[in-house]
């Protein structure tokens, strides 16, 4: 069934588990993803994001996603990730996402609230809810790791009041990508973060953490957990592995889809959405 994070995340929050947002770029990708929640009764959130545009646009995925997300007997959240630009972001509002993150983080703080809070208003004509982020979540790079664009606690509080924002995503040490080095988390700050901010927090730059990692996030507040590059690569290495001269598509597109399922119901027993649905 189709839903929105707030028909997920609310339960998650109070009972301390964590949903996983799986980002997909084509069907075998969406029919693992799905499977995966279906087999383990596990609410999910699926969806693509801005960055992803130029592999499967909004259009496309919608044609499949929408239809697909509503037969499903779990819920799932249909949601595009990281919006930089409105039109992109009213576009998926009007194919049937039912949820969009407005990513505003590298603006300023007063342009970041009056943005994100436009975009509240915006999507709940079309019954959608939203995700922002405060401080600022970068690339994976060596080096990184400068707390000035950290989440800081009563600023997230504030901002969380005057946008109405259904979720928040927090910035405490993690990096979009391939890990180069293992990633210092900020947990006491995320910890502090969850006492102060009423709304579900949300971790981004989840690929590539441990499953320790990721249960003291949770632990410790985080609700949605987005993954992308687990999955990708889990597909990736799928398509090659089980190639051989002579090979087309249809001989190893179902091994695609069963790895990007395992590889997400590994996440999800890890995140303890297992069971939930």
């Amino acid at each position: 069934m189709l839903v929105t994070l707030q028909e997920v995340l609310r339960d998650a929050q109070e009972k301390k588990y964590g949903v996983g947002l799986f980002n997909t770029v084509n069907l075998e990708m969406a029919k693992g993803v799905l499977a995966a929640a279906e087999e383990l009764r596990a609410p999910v959130i699926i969806g693509t994001a801005e960055i992803l545009l130029p592999y499967a646009s909004l259009e496309e995925l919608a044609y499949f996603l929408v239809p697909m997300a509503q037969k499903a007997s779990v819920p799932v959240v249909l949601h595009y990730d990281h919006g930089l630009t409105e039109p992109k972001i009213l576009e998926a509002l009007k194919l049937g996402f039912s949820s969009v993150m407005y990513d505003c983080s590298t603006d300023t703080y007063e342009n970041n609230i009056s943005r994100v809070a436009q975009m509240v208003k915006i999507a709940k004509a079309f019954g959608a809810t939203v995700e922002a982020e405060l401080g600022h979540v970068g690339a994976n790079e060596e080096g990184s790791g400068d707390d000035s664009i950290y989440t800081e606690p009563e600023q997230a509080r504030d901002f969380a009041k005057r946008t109405g924002v259904d979720a928040l995503a927090v910035a405490i040490g993690t990096a979009h990508g391939a890990y180069k080095s293992r990633p210092k988390l900020d947990i006491s700050r995320l910890a502090e973060i969850s006492r102060t901010v009423p709304v579900p927090l949300v971790l981004h730059g989840g690929s590539g953490l441990t499953d320790e990692d990721f249960k003291n996030c949770v632990a410790n507040g985080i609700s949605k957990i987005n993954i992308f590059t687990d999955i990708n690569c889990a597909a990736a290495k799928a398509a090659h592995d089980n190639y051989r001269e002579g090979c087309g598509l249809t001989d190893i597109q179902n091994l695609i889809t069963e790895a990007v399922k395992q590889e997400t119901m590994k996440k999800m027993r890890v995140f303890g959405s297992e069971g939930r649905a």
